[in-house]
């Protein structure tokens, strides 16, 4: 994903108070936990999690925990909010000084310029335990919790042809 790409995206969360957010599509495939996960995430993320949901559509009716992890994947971010200048350096960090990057991961998330990296990092975990708390299944569970790592070490997994669903429609949006 190319700097320009994440900078674009960064463009789009500063306009997200301009689009409506689709909360019936969202209500289709969550329980009233899950979506009041869903409720709780910024309106931007609620945005991209909707696109990303509508990419999975494309490729057919996904199954319950796919459209589950489309929707809430990102949900673990909301443990510590980051502003649009927050994901912009975390990722200028991760392509231009990806050492820094690393290290500022391990950091403090009270730390203004460390919370960018330390989310990026550790969201997926703090989903998939936001899931987990919620009644989430287990496979919903998984794809979130493995959405951002590497795809190619999954590919004995029963779910990787829809964890690789969810990282092309994450990816995209």
């Amino acid at each position: 994903m190319t700097l320009v790409y994440r900078l674009g995206q960064g463009a789009r969360a500063l306009l997200a108070f301009t689009q409506p957010v689709e909360f019936a599509l969202a209500e289709r495939y969550l329980s009233p936990p899950l979506m009041a996960l869903f409720r709780s995430m910024r309106r931007d993320e609620q945005l991209h999690s909707l696109n990303v949901l509508r990419s999975v559509l494309t490729g057919g009716e996904p199954t319950p925990a796919l459209a589950v992890a489309a929707l809430l994947h990102d949900v673990g971010k909301t443990r510590y909010p980051i502003a649009v200048w927050q994901k912009t350096l975390a990722v200028t960090l991760k392509t231009l000084l990806p050492e820094r990057y690393r290290r500022w991961s391990t950091g403090d998330p009270a730390h203004p310029l460390q919370r960018p990296c330390v989310v990026y990092v550790h969201h997926p975990a703090w989903s998939a335990e936001m899931l987990r708390q919620a009644g989430a299944e287990d496979a919903a569970i998984w794809l979130v919790e493995h959405h951002a790592e590497p795809l190619e070490q999954w590919s004995r997994h029963p779910l990787f042809a829809q964890l690789g669903r969810l990282r092309q429609a994450d990816d995209a949006n």
